[in-house]
This record gives structure tokens, C-alpha cells and sequence, in this order.
């Protein structure tokens, strides 16, 4: 089942798409103690939300909502940076054995449909086609073989990435954090829909043109080895989100580069779960 986080008129809601045009508003029905999809997540409702969705009668049109990020109010975002040997080779860097985390701000994202901004410091706004992991059951030092049940669901992502920022030091988290400048969405598939270790093809298409195309069999670190690690640093909780990592193909490597401006449309597409759409436009 699809989950998503709107806005009704003024009022932040979540709730359950149906058949992709239709959408059961959760947020007058789980009680003022459940305010969001993160706090329903983590009081472990998913399963009674679909019971209650599937025999729903009053539905909302999904195009007339404005969309939020799948999780607008995240306790913890961590990105996982050259998780595909493709993208090691093309920016000349090495295998880790342990995972490059960084970790991006809520307000760095925007949901579908909505713009990414091109800020005014950088016209070196790069696409990063990523899968975004929804964190269900919380835990500290999990063990990677019982990661998938920590795994509330997933959804598309695109890391946008200002590569002059991002390149200026060793650390990359400026040039990650910009304003408005990564895409979260459209909604969260639940992992009951999504098999563990399902192989899902990731791709980012730019105005048409597909640049990066990969499967997730790809990846350097496995999901559950990502929860793992990150889990025995710091407590995972619901609702906090791991970002998998990027194929080759990013725009900064490629002759001659190709950076996201506006007017461009980039979609990240995943096969198990949808694709996330967002245009350009230059931050005012």
C-alpha cells in the first residue's frame, strides 16, 4: 500500500492512496495523538490504517493535493555516498569497507511536484537518483539479519547534489543541504509490498533522457548493512530515513557536464515503487 503526506487546504494530513487518484485522509481519523505518518509509523498503525482505508468511503482527488516530502519531519536523515562501484570509478575515489555517511536537513528536501531550487550561489546543481529507506521499528546495534524488519517502506529519491559546494572541503554536507534542493517522494510503498532483497531498477531521467540506470543487486553496501551500521552508532527510529546511495552516470563526470537548471524536469524512477517528479527553477 501507498502512503504520502499532503496538505489539505492549510492543514498537514497523511494518508492512503488508492488506485493512484484517489486518497483516504488519516489525519482526523488516528486521533490528535497521531498528527503525522512519522508518529503513526511508530505507534505501529500501518496495518489498522489499510484495514481502515480498503473500506473508506470518502476519498480526496490525489491531483488536487499539494504534496509534502514522504516524511516531512524526520528525526534523522543519513545518506550513503559511493554505494555503487560505477560511481567510485567515475569520481576516482576507492571502496570503503564501511559505508561514507552523511546526512542532509529536512528543509534541504522538497516533496513531488513541487520545484527544486537552483540556489543563486551555484549553477552546479547535479541529479542524484536514489532509494529512500523508511525506518518502521526503531533499534540500536541491529543485526544485519534482521534489518528488513526494521523497514517500515520505501520511496524514490534525488539527492540533489551542489558539487562546487560540496567539493570545497572534505566534507560534503554543504553542498547536500542546500534549501529545497533534494526530491523525496511521491509516497512510501510499504515493505510488505516490496520482498526483502527484491532486486529494484533505479533510473533518473533528465528532460527525457535517461542518465542513470542501475538495479539495486549494484550496491557496495546491502540495505540491511546499512541499517546495521548506522544503528550501532546512534538509536534508528521511526520514521528516520536512510538514502541508499547513486549510480554512475551523476552529471558533474560526465563530458561535458550536465547540471539541472531551470525549466528542466528530473524524474527518479523505481520500478517497485513509482516515480518522483520535480522541476527546476532558480531560488528567488
Amino acid at each position: 500500500m501507498k502512503f504520502i503526506s499532503f496538505l489539505n487546504g492549510d492543514r498537514p494530513s497523511f494518508g492512503v492512496l488508492k488506485d493512484e487518484t484517489q486518497v483516504v485522509d488519516l489525519g482526523n481519523v488516528c486521533g490528535p495523538g497521531v498528527p503525522d505518518l512519522k508518529t503513526l509509523i511508530a505507534n505501529d498503525l500501518l496495518d489498522e490504517a489499510k484495514s481502515f482505508a480498503g473500506s473508506a468511503t470518502k476519498v480526496l482527488s490525489f491531483h488536487t493535493l499539494t504534496l509534502l516530502p514522504v516524511i516531512p519531519n524526520p528525526e534523522k536523515i543519513f545518506c550513503i555516498g559511493l554505494n555503487y562501484a560505477e560511481h567510485v570509478r567515475e569520481t576516482g575515489k576507492e571502496v570503503t569497507e564501511s559505508p561514507v555517511i552523511f546526512t542532509r536537513t529536512a528543509d534541504s528536501q522538497v516533496a513531488h511536484g513541487q520545484d527544486i531550487l537552483r540556489p543563486a550561489e551555484s549553477h552546479r546543481l547535479d541529479y542524484e537518483g536514489e532509494i529512500a529507506v523508511i525506518i518502521g521499528k526503531g533499534g540500536r546495534r541491529i543485526p544485519e539479519e534482521q534489518a528488513w524488519s526494521h523497514i517500515a517502506g520505501y520511496s524514490c529519491y534525488n539527492d540533489g547534489s551542489v558539487r562546487d559546494w560540496q567539493v570545497a572541503t572534505s566534507q560534503w554536507i554543504p553542498g547536500k543541504n542546500f534549501y529545497r534542493t533534494g526530491g523525496f517522494g511521491p509516497w512510501m510503498v510499504t515493505s510488505d509490498e516490496i520482498a526483502p532483497g527484491q532486486v529494484m531498477r533505479l533510473q533518473t531521467v533528465l528532460n527525457g533522457q535517461v542518465l542513470q540506470d542501475t538495479t539495486t543487486d549494484m550496491m557496495i553496501h546491502s540495505i540491511p548493512r546499512q541499517i546495521a551500521y548506522i544503528s550501532t552508532f546512534t538509536p534508528l527510529s521511526a520514521g528516520d530515513v536512510i538514502v541508499t546511495g547513486t549510480p554512475g552516470g551523476v552529471g558533474n563526470k560526465r563530458t561535458p557536464q550536465i547540471f539541472m537548471k531551470p525549466g528542466d524536469t528530473c524524474e527518479i524512477r523505481v520500478d517497485a515503487i513509482g516515480a518522483l517528479r520535480n522541476g527546476i527553477r532558480d531560488d528567488d
